[in-house]
């Protein structure tokens, strides 16, 4: 296949996401849940390691799509021979059971459709016992999993797939619906598609009605909320980072990593995100499940965890998968997990630190927590870790993660239970963390602060060094760096992340796109130092990159404006709504984390 990301539509239900190509075909669906293996894998191989195609017979003269209105119901129209068909299709998002619903209306004449769902259990490599209940009615299990499928239509289960071709005319539909069930369990009843089609709607409007966002890009902002919700774990408020494993970062490279899990590393963004949107559940549904998952010891904490705060996530790789783009190898799992990331400590710390400031999250629990981590910190500030790109080679003292250290400290010293004497003890720490930072972080030749100690090379992570208040904005070094990310590592407009392609992970010849997030922390800067119009015209920028559904990957190629990564990223688009915010007179959640830190102009 010779798709591209952008092709991608995703549908959801809070248990788990599908993506639907707008030929109609659904091309990965995991089952039961987001980390659970695909039972439709031809995102990251062919059609015969699991999809769901759905089109007219004789191939598609045109087609357009659309999510209908503040939703995330996905309708995709078809132009066949004889008229018009409409593929409405989404996931129903209430009740333990997990549906794929497939509604196709006649628009225009009559169209013969042809409907062929390959169901391929175990990342497309098991084909399942098929068994039938009646013409309209089968299911399949291999191993634990059960899928039943029903349809208005006799259907042909001939050669392991469940084929059934049908024709609707103007105003007519057809319904199509695939439940998820325990192999050991009896199939479910049917579900009705069109009260769970009405049900579906009703809940992304009102959800949508809950943010109180009416400012410039209200449409980017709004469609970002609701990706971001469909990557809520429903169960445990955990925030996926994306709903796919292996999308290149470069087309046939081999960084292809798995992002379905919940990175520590996101916890502020994300909190920021939803509080500046009025959207209170969803932030405390998150600061409880970060609560549950780093309590014990924090010698013990992750980077990230899986959906149940589970720590569990062996990294291996599937070599019957040809790849996405033929971009191999195809990882599931993720080794991220057993790194040292001091950066998440000072995330961590301050994702409660503002749960507590809106008044989200106060209990013996979490303070007891935070001294733990705070303590721990204190011992092992000093170590060189990964950092938080993840590089998988030599440990490194990287500038970012001192200044989330700092930033940890920093917080922690402004709690209201600390005596006087404990608050001095944390604020000389941080001191001391900062002294070094500006000592060995800040590269006086460059005029710029550096990826690393001891090294010259440019990263983009310094961009958050004014947006957790660790030196004012306008301070000559953080102008310094914002010249020289300028200057070095925007390309077409666009930053990318690192100064050469070294991205410390055994892989230093490969290429890699732009990275979004950071297009959107140089916006952030221009914000925080009042340059309003550039900051718009660059937030403006990364939008226009959006897919037609408004929809962005981790990673950008300039020069083509081909979307790269897994999609669709929430780092990317947290970040957008972030961005967005920022350009507030109040100053946004920038300007909210700036004005926390105790900054220095040492």
């Amino acid at each position: 296949m010779k798709y591209e990301i952008s092709d991608y539509g995703m549908i959801g239900s809070g248990l788990t996401a599908a993506l639907v190509h707008r030929s109609g075909s659904i091309d990965w669906l995991c089952w039961p849940r987001f980390d659970s293996e695909a039972c439709f894998a031809a995102l990251l191989g062919d059609s015969g390691n699991g999809c769901w195609e759905m089109a007219p017979e004789g191939g598609i003269r045109k087609s357009s799509r659309r999510y209908q209105g503040d939703t995330l119901i996905l309708e995709t129209e078809l132009a066949g021979e004889g008229g018009v068909a409409a593929l409405i299709d989404f996931m129903p998002v209430d009740g333990d059971l997990s549906h794929v619903v497939r509604i196709v209306e006649g628009r225009e004449g009559t169209v013969r459709m042809r409907s062929r769902l390959n169901l391929r259990f175990e990342y497309g490599r098991i084909s399942p016992l098929i068994r039938e209940h009646s013409d309209e009615m089968l299911t399949a299990v291999a191993g634990p999993n059960g899928v039943a499928f029903f349809s208005d239509s006799p259907v042909d289960p001939c050669d392991g797939c469940f084929t059934t071709e049908f024709t609707v005319s103007a105003g007519e539909r057809k319904a199509f619906v695939l439940t998820y069930f325990p192999s050991h369990q009896k199939p479910p009843e049917p579900l009705d598609a069109e009260t769970a089609l009405e049900d579906t709607r009703r809940y992304w409007d009102e959800f949508a009605g809950r943010c109180d966002y009416e400012g410039p890009y209200r449409d980017a902002v709004v469609r970002s909320l609701i990706t971001l919700k469909a990557l809520v774990h429903r169960p445990t408020g955990g925030v996926l980072a994306a709903p796919t494993a292996s999308l290149p970062e470069w087309p046939g490279g081999s960084r292809n990593w798995d992002y379905r899990f919940c990175w520590l590393r996101d916890s502020t963004f994300t909190m920021l995100a939803f509080l500046h949107l009025g959207l209170v559940d969803e932030a405390k549904a998150w600061a409880d499940w970060l609560l549950r998952t780093a309590a014990g010891q924090p010698a013990s904490l992750r980077p990230l965890y899986r959906l149940d705060g589970g720590r569990h996530m062996h990294e291996w790789e599937a070599d019957w998968l040809s790849g996405f783009a033929e971009s191999r190898p195809v990882r599931f799992g993720n080794a991220a997990g057993d790194q040292l990331q001091l950066d998440i400590y000072g995330e961590l710390i301050e994702t409660f630190h503002f749960a507590r400031e809106h008044g989200l999250k106060q209990s013996d629990e979490l303070q007891g927590l935070e001294r733990l981590l705070i303590h721990h910190l204190e011992k092992i500030w000093e170590c060189p870790d990964a950092g938080m790109w993840e590089g998988r080679g030599k440990p490194r003292h990287h500038t970012l993660s001192k200044v989330m250290a700092w930033t940890a400290f920093d917080r922690f010293s402004s709690r209201d239970d600390l005596d006087e004497n404990e608050r001095e003890h944390w604020r000389k720490v941080a001191d001391q963390v900062r002294r070094r930072v500006l000592d060995e972080g800040y590269d006086g030749k460059r005029h710029t602060f550096v990826r690393a100690f001891d090294e010259r090379e440019l990263d983009a992570s310094a961009l958050r060094i004014p947006l957790v208040g660790f030196l004012p904005p306008d301070d000559e070094r953080v102008l310094g760096t914002v010249r020289a990310v300028e200057t070095t590592l925007s390309r077409d407009g666009f930053v990318h992340r690192y100064e050469t392609s070294q991205s410390d992970d055994g892989m230093n010849s490969e290429q890699e796109g732009a990275f979004l997030a950071c297009s959107f922390w140089l916006a952030d800067n221009y914000a925080l130092l009042g340059r309003q119009d550039e900051a718009r015209k660059l937030i403006e920028r990364v939008i226009s990159m959006s897919n037609d559904l408004g929809l962005l990957a981790e990673e950008l190629e300039p020069s083509s404006g081909r979307l790269l990564g897994n999609f669709p990223q929430a780092f990317s688009h947290y970040s957008l709504i972030n961005a967005v915010a920022n350009l507030r007179s109040s100053g946004g959640p920038a300007g909210e984390r700036r004005n926390r830190g105790r900054q220095g102009s040492e």
